[in-house]
């Protein structure tokens, strides 16, 4: 295996999502994927998303072109410069990647459950994240793991995309932070500083049922706008 720096090896150490984590495994130990070993090995069948969700954790990817078991032209990936992410690093006042031992006190404290969809699911999808990014609020001890937070990749994909289309990714006021949804979803004010409220609702088991009627019951309209209808009626 070729010789990374630290830093790089524990940024991908820190993936343990499925899918990316399957396309980092597979250039570590051979230099490379092509977009026919990630479809074919592995049942992928857009490698193109598979490699985004690598570089969705800041790891840098090179695409260049390979001939393929048929003869054509075919996408390979490979890592690119790992001093590029150690630079980037380095520059970011100190952030490091967060550690397994924060990620296990997390679980036994609240349980392997995502904080905003609160799905449980497997440890090894959970992603760790800073409640308030860390961009606005900066480092914190990990001894002090109310500050992070368990997350889906969805969940993580989202909270990242709304923090940073909200206007206070410019600002970088923490106490505005501290009220967002994305923070504290069991407590908030506003959902990126507007004045919203959300509930996240599961249908498991017996309750499919419960759900199919309620989209016969929507009719035209959605889940939502029946749902919003009924607790009106019942709490007028």
């Amino acid at each position: 295996m070729k010789e990374y720096p630290k830093e790089f090896l524990d940024l991908l150490e820190s993936v343990t999502a499925k899918r990316p984590r399957t396309v980092i495994q597979h250039i570590l130990e051979h230099g490379y994927v092509t977009s026919e070993e990630l479809k074919d090995i592995y049942g992928y069948n857009h490698p193109p998303r598979a490699v985004r969700d690598v570089r969705e954790y800041g790891i840098p990817l090179i695409t260049y072109r390979v001939t393929g078991t048929d003869g054509r032209k075919i996408a390979a990936y490979k890592f690119g410069d790992p001093m590029d992410v150690q630079h980037k690093i380095s520059k970011s006042a100190g952030r490091t990647v967060l550690s397994k031992a924060l990620k296990q006190a997390l679980i036994d404290k609240y349980g392997a459950k995502c904080f905003v969809y609160l799905e449980t699911m497997d440890e090894s999808v959970l992603q760790v994240d800073h409640r308030i990014p860390y961009e606005i609020g900066g480092e914190h001890d990990e001894k002090d793991i109310d500050y992070y937070m368990l997350l889906s990749p969805s969940a993580n994909r989202a909270k990242s995309w709304t923090c940073e289309h909200c206007e206070n990714w410019t600002k970088k006021d923490s106490s505005f932070c501290m009220r967002c949804f994305w923070a504290h979803p069991e407590d908030y004010d506003h959902i990126a500083g507007r004045p919203e409220k959300i509930v996240s609702l599961v249908f498991t088991e017996n309750e499919i049922e419960d759900y199919n009627k309620l989209i016969e019951l929507a009719g035209e309209k959605t889940a939502q706008e029946t749902i919003k209808e009924i607790l009106h009626e019942k709490l007028s």
